[in-house]
C-alpha cells in the first residue's frame, strides 16, 4: 500500500467514525469518487478538531495548528506531505484528490479562513453572528464550498448552472448542525444562529445559557426561534433539491440520501420539542437503513 492510499483509507476511517450520516451516503459512491469525497471529509474533520477541541483551551495554539496545516497542504501540493502522521495522510489524500479533479486551491484557502472564524484572537475570530448575512459570509468557507468541491468529483456536466444548488446544500447541511448543536456550541463560547432573529423572539445567551445548565423543555421564547430556524433552513433545502437532477445517475442516490437524512435531524429536533440545548438530536438506524435500502434499490 502507498503511503497516498493509507491516507485515503485513514479518511475513510475518520468517515466512519466521525460522520455516520454523512459515511453512510458516500456508500453509494462509486469507490474511486468515494475515496476523494473522504479525502474532502478528512481534510475539513482534521482541521475542525482543531478548532474545536485544541481552541477551547489554547486558541494561540490552535490558530498555529490551522496555519501549519494549510501549509502542509501546499507543501503536498509540491509533492512533498511531509512525515506520515495524521496530518500528512490527510493532506497526501488530499493533495491527490486536488490533483485528479482539478479543484481550485481557493475553495479550501475559503474554508481555512472560515475555521480561523472560530479562534479567539485571530483577526478573523467572531464569538456570535449578528444577522444572516454574517453568518453566511462564514458558511460560504464552512459549508458552501464544500457543495462546490464535489461538483468536479462527481463529474457534474455543467458545473456552472450546478453551482448554486451544492452551495445551497452545504449551507442547509451547515444550518441544520447549527440547531442540533446549539448547547455544544455555547460551551465554546460561540452562537452561530445570527442574534438578530434570536432577539426578535425574546432570547439572548444568557436564556440560552440557563437552559444548557437546567436541562428539560426549552423556554417558548427558545422553541419558537427554534422552529423559526428550522423553517428558515427546510426553505434552503428546497432552494438546493432542483439541483439533485444535475447529478449524474451513479452519483444522485448517494447525495438524496445525506439529503433525506439531515433533513431528518430537524424532524428529531421538533419530535424532541425542540429540546437541543441539552440533547443531541439522532436520526434513529432504522430510519438510516430505510432511506439508504430505498436508494440502493434506485441505484441498482
Amino acid at each position: 500500500m502507498t503511503e497516498t492510499d493509507a491516507g485515503f483509507r485513514y479518511c475513510e476511517e475518520l468517515a466512519a467514525t466521525h460522520g455516520r450520516t454523512y459515511y453512510l451516503a458516500t456508500r453509494l459512491l462509486p469507490r474511486p469518487r468515494r475515496s476523494a469525497v473522504h479525502a474532502l471529509y478528512g481534510f475539513a474533520r482534521l482541521v475542525d478538531d482543531i478548532v474545536d477541541v485544541t481552541a477551547v483551551n489554547d486558541p494561540a495554539g490552535a490558530a498555529l495548528q490551522v496555519t501549519a496545516t494549510e501549509r502542509r497542504l501546499h507543501a503536498a501540493l509540491a509533492g512533498d506531505p511531509g512525515p506520515a502522521d495524521a496530518t500528512g495522510l490527510v493532506v497526501g489524500a488530499l493533495a491527490e484528490t486536488i490533483r485528479r479533479y482539478d479543484l481550485p486551491l481557493d475553495y479550501f484557502e475559503a474554508f481555512v479562513r472560515s475555521m480561523r472564524m472560530d479562534i479567539p484572537g485571530t483577526p478573523e475570530f467572531r464569538a456570535r453572528y449578528d444577522d444572516m448575512p454574517q453568518l453566511r459570509e462564514y458558511m460560504y468557507g464552512s459549508a458552501a464550498v464544500i457543495g462546490l468541491q464535489l461538483l468536479p468529483v462527481f463529474d457534474v456536466a455543467d458545473i456552472d448552472a450546478a453551482a448554486p444548488y451544492a452551495a445551497a446544500l452545504g449551507e442547509a447541511f451547515q444550518l441544520t448542525n447549527f440547531i442540533r448543536d446549539v448547547g455544544e456550541d455555547l460551551d465554546r463560547g460561540r452562537t452561530y444562529l445570527p442574534a438578530d432573529t434570536w432577539a426578535a423572539f425574546g432570547v439572548d445567551v444568557a436564556l440560552l445559557e440557563h437552559g444548557r445548565r437546567t436541562g428539560g423543555s426549552p423556554d417558548p421564547r427558545v422553541r419558537r426561534a427554534l422552529a423559526h430556524f428550522v423553517a428558515l433552513t427546510r426553505a434552503e433545502y428546497r432552494r438546493a433539491e432542483p439541483g439533485l437532477a444535475l447529478l449524474p445517475d451513479r452519483i444522485r442516490p448517494g447525495i438524496r440520501t445525506a439529503f433525506e437524512l439531515y433533513g431528518g435531524i430537524l424532524d428529531e429536533v421538533e419530535r424532541s420539542g425542540y429540546r437541543v440545548l441539552d440533547v443531541r438530536a439522532v436520526v434513529p438506524t432504522r430510519r438510516r437503513a430505510r432511506v439508504a435500502l430505498t436508494q440502493l434499490v434506485r441505484l441498482r
